[in-house]
């Protein structure tokens, strides 16, 4: 039984030694290769006098070395920190400082963009250079050191290798939250959640090591780096693809002949405007959504254009990794559901108070079990915010049991399907009412005339909050799209109060890092007064 992050490469770099673990365009390194790197990168940390627990952070694309970071570190008993490649040096900045790391991991040509702010991170000690720069730099008194030269230092691992974490409740990895409402946060992750929610998600999924998983999100994102852990706990194969255009994405899926596909629902609204070849209709399982709501009109495009591919749609948060999933054959008859909660967690729907919801009252959601992170970094009041004692606490137990109080709005059915209705804090409150934002954009996706959407409140004075649309208007319509249209489906298909007060038009939504619409920069670019009179 798989115990820390790397075991289930260890074993199964024994069972299945040629069996191909990663995919990376035309290359690939069996379990065996993966394991060996990862022995060779966990001795060169210790030959650098990495000590237990130190974080080691990586700032890369998708690549074998990213790869090898990740679990190398966790093999040498360090804490691994995911950097999103996309973020800039203040970004890169706030997280290296904030988590301590002493070591980062990152190409040379990134270090040198990073220089300056590298020098100001005081807990970083070494860079390790994934590839020979041009002209040799220097960043203050930081070492540098070469990915080869370091790995190919130590002929045979040192004794630290060999030796697994104490306990699987050991801290294993940080993982930075998007920041769409402040700076990120970084959610510290044991082994023990970590695969545990491997176990989890591979038992519903069926995962078995004949399956290929296509990694096209972030590793930095906790549902990318699930396609990671969850291919090596069953020996499967994961390629890597840091993608351009969605339509390269299908393409890679017909390329490595990809059984799993997860995305986020800004990727499938993309995707399901595309034409899917037979040979990928013919290899795809399954495909998986999580990071927000799936439109039930994107669901339905995918059951028409992948009719033999299973859909599974799911709820997860950072704080706790995965909460709840659909399974494919309930989604007909459940419409907009988020499902039940994944085996080995409880998930309940409560009052402030931590009383239980009755049957279709919104509540707030809270998950239970082996999946509940060790809190944030560094940081005990917003800690204390999220996690909190569980619900319906047992008086003769002496110590609280800790559950993620997730400050998203769900509500359950009589046959207990969840469904999500909003973040309580983008709840919108107009005309006496409140609005969900999530059911106005359902409505207005269905309509076919936008290709992503946002909706939020912003101050009226008046209604409280007027309703606010901005949308990318989708290109089929011809320029049939206008404002006016638009309003006008909104008219004939939602009730006055949900009716938008303003719709703006983009070429292109922003997104955070994790490709999540960023609400908070759509806020802050349109004037607080745009309801005042003028």
């Amino acid at each position: 039984m798989m115990s820390f992050v790397h075991s289930g490469i260890q074993q199964h770099a024994r069972s299945t030694p040629e069996q191909p673990a990663v995919l990376l365009k035309s290359e690939a390194l069996t379990y065996r290769e993966l394991w060996q790197q990862l022995t060779r990168f966990a001795a060169a940390l210790d030959s650098i006098n990495c000590q237990r627990n130190d974080r080691i952070a990586v700032y890369l694309p998708k690549q074998f070395e990213t790869v090898i970071t990740l679990f190398g570190a966790s093999l040498a008993r360090c804490v691994f920190v995911p950097i999103n490649p996309v973020l800039k040096a203040k970004q890169v900045s706030h997280i290296l400082k904030d988590c301590n790391a002493t070591v980062l991991v990152t190409s040379a040509e990134r270090a040198l963009q990073l220089r300056e702010t590298l020098a100001d991170c005081t807990d970083l000690e070494k860079v390790i250079l994934s590839n020979k720069p041009k002209t040799e730099f220097t960043i203050g008194s930081i070492q540098l050191h070469l990915w080869d030269d370091l790995l190919n230092i130590q002929d045979k691992p040192v004794a630290v290798v060999n030796e697994p974490p104490s306990v699987d409740a050991d801290m294993a990895a940080i993982l930075y939250t998007s920041g769409s409402t402040g700076k990120p946060k970084g959610v510290v992750l044991s082994h023990r959640n970590i695969v545990a929610g491997a176990e989890s998600v591979s038992n519903y999924l069926n995962n078995s090591a004949d399956d290929k998983l296509l990694a096209v999100l972030p590793l930095s994102f906790d549902y990318g780096l699930s396609q990671l852990t969850t291919a090596f706990l069953v020996g499967a194969q994961v390629a890597l693809m840091d993608y351009l255009l969605p339509r390269d994405v299908i393409k890679a899926v017909v390329k490595h002949q990809i059984t799993g596909l997860a995305a986020v629902p800004s990727l499938w609204k993309q995707l399901a405007n595309l034409d899917w070849p037979e040979e990928a209709k013919s290899s795809l399982r399954y495909i998986t959504n999580s990071g927000g709501h799936m439109p039930a009109s994107i669901v339905k495009s995918f059951q028409d254009s992948l009719p033999d591919t299973a859909i599974y749609l799911m709820y997860g948060l950072t704080e706790a990794f995965r909460s709840t999933y659909l399974p494919p054959d309930e989604i007909d008859q459940h419409p907009g559901s988020m499902g039940k909660a994944i085996p080995n967690v409880e998930v309940m729907v409560v009052r402030p108070d931590g009383s239980e919801c009755d049957i279709d009252e919104p509540g707030e959601l809270v998950h239970r079990g082996v999946l509940v992170a060790m809190g944030y970094w560094n940081d005990a009041q917003k800690t204390a915010e999220r996690f909190k004692p569980a619900p319906g606490k047992n008086n003769a137990l002496p110590l609280e049991e800790i559950a993620v109080w997730s400050g998203d709005q769900v509500k359950r059915d009589a046959e207990g399907y969840l469904y999500f209705i909003t973040r309580q804090d983008e709840m919108i409150k107009t005309s006496g009412y409140r609005v969900s934002p999530d059911e106005v954009e359902e409505e207005i996706q269905s309509s076919g005339l936008v290709i992503d959407l946002a909706v939020f409140g912003l101050p009226h004075p008046m209604l409280g909050q007027g309703i606010v649309v901005v949308a990318e208007a989708n290109p089929k319509t011809n320029g049939d799209a206008g404002s006016k249209v638009l309003l006008r489906y909104c008219q004939q298909n939602l009730p006055n109060f949900m009716v938008p007060h303003h719709i703006e038009w983009l070429s292109e939504l922003p997104r955070n890092p994790n490709g999540k619409i960023d609400r908070n920069s759509l806020k802050q670019a349109l004037p607080t007064d745009l309801f005042e009179e003028k």
